[in-house]
């Protein structure tokens, strides 16, 4: 179970959004309209399309970072113009949004016990995991990643 709150029905799930959402701060992450900056962000709510970016991914040699978001959460959505800029900035990588609620069998097989939870593949397995809405550290583990990717080439 990850961290989170009993005090709301959304929190009481497996699964929970990072910030221990109180009623008001869910209601307004409904209600908020976000601002995106252009990105190649593919949103994967079917298998076939994220089989179809794994297999891109493994062919082409490229690092795909996978964001496991929640509609609902206002964590999900803070990171979700960040994800978009790190997607223009880092174009050697794939990057992909999956809503765990479109895509539930997801979060057992990525361990995903919290939204936002962003993880980074290289041929299919897991080379790093961030679990939150930290856009610091998000911004760094996806430069880590770019410049493994460049010292591999």
């Amino acid at each position: 179970m990850g961290n989170h709150c009993t005090r709301n029905p959304c929190c009481r799930k497996v699964w929970s959004c990072i910030c221990c959402c109180s009623s008001r701060n869910r209601t307004q992450a409904w209600s908020k309209k976000s601002c995106y900056i252009k990105g190649m962000v593919h949103p994967v709510s079917r298998i076939e399309k994220w089989e179809e970016k794994m297999t891109e991914a493994k062919r082409n040699g490229k690092i795909l970072v996978v964001n496991f978001k929640a509609s609902w959460c206002l964590p999900s959505k803070e990171i979700e113009p960040i994800y978009h800029e790190l997607a223009s900035t880092y174009t050697s990588m794939i990057f992909v949004t999956i809503d765990v609620e479109e895509l539930a069998e997801f979060r057992n097989e990525w361990n995903v016990e919290a939204t936002p939870t962003v993880v980074f593949l290289k041929d299919g397995r897991q080379m790093d995991k961030l679990v939150g809405g930290d856009a610091a550290e998000l911004q760094k583990k996806t430069a880590a990643a770019a410049d493994l990717l460049l010292r591999q080439s």
